[in-house]
């Protein structure tokens, strides 16, 4: 195979910053080169140094190359219904996701929406991501048939959910059992598939059910869990009155063994001093979704107080509560959020969370995530001159540090100019670009 080489300024963090600017966590090369080789990255390096003969070379001098962004909670599902008006999660949920989840069980609605949808990821540089499906398991084949088509690394999985919702939307115990235990022997490990199983969250399935699920979890310890948990203060209520034997809202997914260092949690918002003690001790993962944390109102994310307390955390869109597929964006409100926690997030902290943080979460730091040899060639490439506003700001900046927190705050699809999916060119191949 030929060997290609990407040329251009390049960011890799090797773990989180411990501070502002935490050298020791990155590697930044101004003018570097990133060897790829079927798919995977084989050498980085400075460009003077490079081994160029025989080689392709794409030179995206000035801009920033950097791993892929990772998206750890999204409903792929709900992408027609982003910026749909409510007041609450609970409203929003019985008005319109609902209804828009039910589209799923039409005959080819499902292979339109995600082919939609993966274009999004790819024009806002997403190369990997955990979805939610539908209850419907035709949702989740298009999911993964369309991430094979592309080669993206993908996580996702059928909804479970048996009460509490349309009856078009429900499954029961055993169905909800028998459709996820087929769907994970049609994707899991298909290529680069791997499979969620997707209890929707307490309020939609019954003790029965997250029985099935904990069946699920033990026959298949190598899958993924997701759900939600603490969003909203209407949901922990409604949640603890259909499980009043539990200490919390953690505890009923801890009842049911539901908790591990595969577990991804959305919100954690809402948190007592014991269940964020259980999250650092299964090793769960609290995933932060600020736009749409923002967006419905729910709270504001406490990320220091998770941290120091020893919990794993992520970072999502969570579309479509949340109101962008962006990750840019996604940053920029996180840091919003964290701001009226009183909370400073730096840049580096940002985009690393994005990256090699959101891999780490997954336990696939050592495939997606960093610009390293053996990982993967699922890379962005950012420019930070993209929009007239943008180049009369970089005219002032003067630090790395400057030029990212920039992407995040004005960034968005626009400041994509490349994404590669496992070494191929992406965005630029996209129909209507």
């Amino acid at each position: 195979m030929s060997r290609t080489i990407l040329r251009g300024r390049v960011l890799s963090f090797s773990r989180a910053p411990l501070g502002f600017d935490d050298a020791e966590s990155y590697l930044y090369l101004e003018d570097g080169a990133v060897g790829i080789e079927d798919g995977v990255v084989v050498s980085v390096g400075d460009f003077a140094e490079a081994d160029i003969a025989g080689a392709v070379i794409i030179d995206h001098r000035p801009n920033l190359i950097l791993p892929g962004f990772i998206d750890l909670h999204l409903h792929y599902v709900q992408s027609q219904m982003m910026a749909a008006y409510a007041g609450s999660l609970l409203e929003w949920l019985n008005t319109y996701t609902f209804i828009e989840e039910q589209k799923f069980s039409q005959q080819g609605h499902a292979d339109a929406v995600a082919v939609d949808f993966y274009d999004a990821l790819i024009r806002h540089g997403t190369t990997s991501a955990v979805a939610y499906c539908s209850s419907h398991p035709r949702s989740v084949d298009a999911f993964f048939a369309e991430a094979q088509r592309r080669n993206m690394l993908m996580v996702g999985g059928k909804v479970m959910m048996d009460r509490n919702a349309p009856e078009g939307l429900c499954d029961s115990a055993q169905s909800g059992y028998d459709d996820s235990k087929a769907l994970i022997a049609r994707w899991h490990q298909r290529g680069r598939a791997l499979y969620a199983i997707s209890p929707r969250f307490a309020i939609t399935s019954s003790p029965a059910q997250l029985e099935a699920a904990r069946a699920l979890v033990a026959e298949h310890p190598d899958c993924y869990v997701q759900t939600h948990l603490s969003e909203n203060d209407a949901e922990i209520t409604y949640s603890m009155e259909l499980y009043p034997d539990s200490p919390d809202y953690t505890g009923i997914y801890e009842d049911y063994g539901l908790l591990g260092p595969r577990t991804l949690l959305g919100h954690c918002i809402h948190l007592n001093h014991r269940e964020t003690g259980v999250l650092a001790e299964t090793g769960a993962v609290a995933v932060f979704c600020p736009t749409s944390n923002l967006f419905l109102g729910s709270g504001l994310f406490d990320r220091e107080r998770l941290l120091n307390n020893g919990v794993r955390i992520g970072i999502a869109t969570d579309i479509g509560g949340g109101t962008s597929v962006s990750m840019l964006r996604t940053l920029d409100e996180g840091y919003k959020v964290l701001q009226l926690r009183g909370q400073r997030l730096n840049p580096f902290a940002s985009f690393h969370m994005a990256t090699r943080g959101n891999a780490e979460a997954l336990g696939l730091e050592e495939t997606i995530g960093s610009i390293a040899p053996g990982r993967a060639a699922d890379l962005v490439v950012l420019d930070a001159r993209a929009t007239p506003m943008m180049r009369m700001r970089m005219a002032n900046v003067e630090s790395l540090a400057d030029e990212l927190f920039l992407l995040q705050t004005l960034g968005d699809d626009r400041a994509v100019a490349e994404v590669y999916v496992a070494g191929a060119r992406a965005k630029s191949t996209l129909g209507g670009l």
